[in-house]
Parts: C-alpha cells; structure tokens; sequence
C-alpha cells in the first residue's frame, strides 16, 4: 500500500508540475484571475454590506461572523477553480471525443487520472483573498488559535463532498454527454454558501442542508471557526463526505459498463 501511494504522489507530482509549467506561459492570466476574483470578492462584500449597513443582521451572525462564511466560501470557490473544474469539465469532452479510452487503458485508477490529472493556478487567487479575509474577519473576533486547526477538518470534509458531487455529475456524461447546464446549475445552487443558512427561509434552510448540502460547505465550518460548532454536525459533515466519496467510486464503476469506446 505504502508503494502504490507513493507511486499516484510521483505520477501526481508529475502531472502538476506539468500543468503549472504550461499555464505559466500566459502569465498575464494570472493577473486577469487575481483582478477577476478580487472583482467578484468585492461584489460578495457588497451584497452583504446591504443587509448590515441599516443594522439589520442575520440570526446570530454579526458583520464579522457573516464575513468567515464568507472567507470560508471563497477558500473553496478557489479550491473547485484550482483542482476540480480543470479536471471534471474535462471528463465531457473525454467522452465526446472518445480519448477516455486512452485513459482507461493506463495502469493507473482513472478515476484518480481524471480528477488530478492538472491543475490551474487561476484559481489561487481566491484562496488568498478566501484566507486574507477569513483572518481579517477572525482577527476582530479574536478567535481561537485552535479553532483554525478544528476548522479544518469540515473544511476539509466540504471539499471532499464537493468533489464528489462534482465527479458525479461528470460521469452522467456517459449517458447524457452535454452536462454544461447541468454544472452551471450546480454551481449557481453553491452560490448560496456566501451567506450563513441563518440568511434563508426555513424551507430553503432544509434544501441547502439535505438536499444539496451547501451548509455542510460553508456554514458547518464557519460554526467551527467561531468555536459553535457542535460535534453532530462536523460528524454529519464527515459522514455525508465519506458517503459521497464511497458513492462516486462506485458510481463511476457503474457508468464504466455503459461506456461505448470510441474505438468499437
């Protein structure tokens, strides 16, 4: 087991350092993604500065608690721009153009060859700004030192559950092929972790948590930051991440039997 890990850890410090030395030949995109992420992290800012500016607050969330969701929010916007939209956008035109045959036929899990196989730095800028603002907002609250380490594991727990969807939808595209509306959609739904649960109606509180979990994303861990986390929560979050993950395995096992390779 120590082998085959260490094995994907070269093939996948192969595959990044290949990624990265390819994106960096246009430099000036990175500039246009910082401007970019900067951009939409200030209209974020502003959509939440209209609720608090007349004094109006959510339930139980004060200016600064509501910007640690917010942080927290765009850490894993760029987590899914760095590590997962390169790789899982890709798994349709694989399909389409009949190249997964290539991947299926390397001695290596293909479900770990598609969702690693690059990456792009395009998406670090939210992660600076995502963590720029977690701090600024956690200094004023004067959190914890160790509520940042117990952050950590729902955080962690979100972007597993967040792959994991994300895969999954990738791999109706062996029926389905064109999903691009379909991942807009997804992605227009998580847009509702900028804001605590707390900001919705009851109805919608219950949508966002069961089902399609966007508070285990974003709420689960900004709770855990400002030390209200409790424990049936964070482990819901580990479960839901874990299931997830046991799912789209097996899920991609499935969709395998209904692939028609290009070359049949």
């Amino acid at each position: 087991m120590a082998t085959n890990m260490g094995r994907y850890l070269q093939v996948l410090k192969l595959f990044w350092a290949a990624a990265i030395s390819a994106e960096l030949e246009y430099r000036i995109n990175f500039v246009l993604a910082a401007l970019s992420s900067l951009g939409n992290l200030a209209g974020s800012w502003f959509g939440l500065f209209l609720f608090y500016r007349t004094g109006y607050s959510f339930s139980g969330y004060s200016w600064e608690e509501a910007l640690v969701v917010l942080g927290i929010f765009t850490v894993l916007q760029g987590f899914s721009s760095t590590f997962l939209a390169p790789n899982l956008n890709r798994i349709v035109d694989r399909v389409q153009q009949g190249t997964l045959d290539f991947v299926l036929l390397k001695p290596i899990n293909s479900q770990f060859w598609l969702s690693a196989n690059t990456v792009s730095p395009w998406g670090v800028p939210d992660l600076i700004f995502g963590a720029l603002l977690l701090l600024y907002a956690t200094n004023k609250l004067e959190v914890a030192i160790g509520n940042y380490f117990l952050t950590a594991i729902p955080l962690l727990f979100g972007a597993i559950s967040l792959y994991s969807i994300w895969f999954v939808l990738g791999a109706t595209s062996i029926w389905f092929v064109k999903i691009y509306n379909v991942t807009s959609v997804l992605k227009g739904l998580l847009e509702a972790g900028r804001f605590p649960m707390a900001a919705y109606p009851a109805a919608y509180r219950f949508f966002f948590t069961f089902i399609v979990p966007v508070a285990f994303l974003t709420t689960v861990p900004a709770e855990t930051m400002l030390g209200r986390g409790e424990i049936v929560w964070i482990a819901g979050a580990g479960i839901l991440a874990i299931g997830l993950l046991l799912f789209s395995c097996y899920f991609w096992k499935f969709a395998l039997r209904f692939y028609t390779s290009a070359s049949s």
